[in-house]
């Protein structure tokens, strides 16, 4: 393996109070593809600014190969002093860099460079120091959420244009499609320390679920010797005997032990306050339309949404979400057409850019709305101090105001305020920005628990995966279609995306909301004999593969499985992730033939 361009050894870090980090260690390789991950608050951005050079800890070991260069994305960038964004872009370059490259990656990211940087939005910023980071094509390159604040087009663009690069790049994301498709090895940060896994971010979610499961282990061992070594402390100690002595002196070190390990942080504990049932329609819009100036938004757009749906809206900026959202809701009059909202409906909005909080209220006078010390959650009341545990708050941080909360505890805390106010309509306007992935995980179960209706705007594809019912897609022109499923099965009927299964080809699935002609009138079908063929070995296809991923699992579950053998575990993890996808494949591919099926003997009847 070559040196690395870049290594950090027993990093310790205290801001004051528990330490930030107790032996961190990180090393780059020429080309490496590391992805840091962790929870917010673990340390994850420090250490890249340690790794820049930006902060000098209490004690630390930082070496950088000479000659190497290095670009930083930091959360926040400081644009001031230059008079447009290409000058900012352009001041990052070398003597021997291309200066037609900063021009190319601010267009690439939907900026001209004659913007005057004083009066960039804070996502345009983002995007103008993205540019600066990647112009010069670095040694190493250091991103910091690099997803932040792009449309999708431009985070597909930039996981390809990071595939092409031959910088190392160390990134942090919580968009795990992203990590997913760049990462080759995963840094996790806890407890103040950092813990390797060489292999990319697909395995990590079990990889550490085992290494917590052996910790909680040891830490039971520990309490269970501690427990007996105190019992025998409390029969008394006769001082002249050297090895009861030598005893105590042990007990005082297992007692130290335990202090000094700290616990990983609890699972967040939370769910939705719910209203009465809405009727059974939502949302109706009968060809709805909107245009600003000369331009068509929404054209001739017709939906019902029906309680407990969750609906998807994505699109490049610019596209008219939120104009599209303003319309369904009610804040908008269309200029033709007529939306009904159902009855009995109850909308709890969470802001994208969290403009409903006050930066001087106190966390607690947010969640209780400065009347006291209880937060008020539908019909029933807890202490602040509790529900912001469930949020994964320290109790202290009760009177921290907004305005020191880092973005994703700003994230968690819209996500807690929406959540205690009773609703039947959740309006979520991109809510996983800056969200941790155990957040993440959070906000998924309690949609999935959640039996209202749901309108989602969002970027990241994972999430759009796992909890959205259908996708509404912008066409052009203002034509919107809905599609069933999420945003991959948007693009597999769109044929954006390959066939999730070889040398089979999958139907488009119904699209509610469009008007192709090819669905506009009757038309005689029958099913070929490829199709008939499938619909009677499909099922036992997919029996073959349930007993597979059941024996995947199985053997997933040995928590000694990759300490033993990580070949064998990543083996294990690939045969599952392959057979899931083949399953959904398959179970895709049945349904939409049994409908097929179902259609053309209704018709002939």
């Amino acid at each position: 393996m070559a040196p690395p361009l870049l290594a950090l050894r027993d990093i310790r870090l205290t801001f004051g109070g528990t330490p930030v980090f107790e032996g961190a260690e990180m090393a780059v390789a020429p080309g490496d593809r590391l992805c840091v991950v962790g929870r917010n608050g673990s340390g994850k951005s420090t250490l890249l600014r340690i790794a820049a050079g930006e902060i000098e800890p209490d004690s630390d070991e930082r070496f950088v190969q000479p000659g190497t260069t290095m670009r930083y994305l930091a959360q926040e960038p400081d644009l001031a002093g230059y008079e447009t964004a290409l000058d900012y872009v352009q001041a990052g370059l070398g003597p021997a860099d291309d200066a037609y490259r900063a021009q190319y990656l601010l267009e690439q990211l939907g900026l001209k460079g004659s913007e005057n940087p004083a009066t960039l939005s804070g996502g345009e910023a983002r995007r103008c120091a993205l540019a600066r980071a990647l112009a010069p094509m670095p040694d190493i390159l250091l991103l910091d959420e690099p997803t932040n604040h792009l449309d999708l087009p431009a985070i597909e663009w930039l996981e390809s244009e990071l595939r092409g690069l031959r910088s190392a790049v160390v990134m942090i994301s919580h968009d795990r499609r992203f990590l997913s498709a760049l990462s080759q090895r995963t840094l996790w940060i806890a407890d103040g320390r950092s813990r390797l896994l060489e292999a990319g971010f697909d395995g990590f979610e079990a990889w550490r679920d085992t290494q917590l499961e052996q910790e909680s282990v040891e830490r039971h061992k520990l309490d269970r010797k501690l427990a007996a070594e105190t019992a025998w402390l409390r029969q008394g100690v006769p001082a002249r005997r050297k090895r009861n002595q030598g005893r105590l002196r042990a007990l005082m070190a297992l007692r130290q032990q335990r202090r000094d390990q700290r616990q990983s942080p609890g699972a967040i504990d939370a769910g939705v306050a719910e209203a009465e049932a809405s009727g059974k329609i939502v949302i109706e819009a009968k060809t709805v339309s909107k245009t600003y100036g000369a331009t068509s938004v929404v054209r001739d757009f017709s939906i019902r949404i029906q309680r407990g749906e969750r609906i998807g809206i994505v699109g490049p900026n610019g596209a008219g979400k939120t104009t599209l959202v303003g319309l369904l809701t009610g804040s908008l009059s269309p200029d033709t057409g007529v939306v009904r909202l159902g009855a009995n409906i109850e909308m709890v909005t969470l802001d994208q850019r969290r403009e409903a909080l006050d930066p001087d209220r106190t966390l607690a006078e947010t969640l209780t709305d400065g009347s006291g010390d209880m937060v008020a959650i539908g019909e029933a009341r807890r202490h602040v101090v509790g529900y912001m545990k469930d949020f994964l708050f320290e109790p202290e941080q009760a009177r921290t105001p907004v305005q020191r909360l880092s973005g994703g505890e700003r994230g968690r805390l819209m996500l807690a305020r929406a959540m205690a106010r009773p609703s039947n309509l959740l309006v979520l306007d991109e809510p996983t920005n800056d969200l941790d992935l155990e957040t993440l995980d959070l906000l998924q179960e309690l949609l999935a628990d959640y039996g209202g209706t749901v309108l989602l705007v969002s970027h990241d594809r994972d999430f759009l995966d796992r909890v959205v019912t259908s996708t509404l897609a912008p066409e052009g022109d203002g034509r919107w279609i809905e599609y069933a499923g999420g945003y991959s099965d948007m693009l597999l009927q769109r044929g954006s995306a390959p066939v999730r299964t070889a040398g089979a080809t999958t139907p488009e699935k119904p699209q509610r909301g469009s008007r192709s002609p090819a669905r506009s009138g009757p038309a005689k079908r029958a099913l070929s004999f490829k199709d008939q063929h499938a619909l009677k070995t499909l099922p036992g296809q997919i029996a073959k593969l349930q007993a597979q991923i059941q024996r995947e699992q199985g053997a997933l579950a040995d928590p000694q499985l990759y300490a033993r053998d990580p070949s064998a575990f990543s083996a294990a993890a690939d045969a599952l992730r392959q057979a899931e996808a083949d399953l959904a494949a398959a179970e895709d591919r049945w349904l939409t033939l049994e409908m097929l099926r179902e259609e053309i003997e209704g018709a002939g009847n």
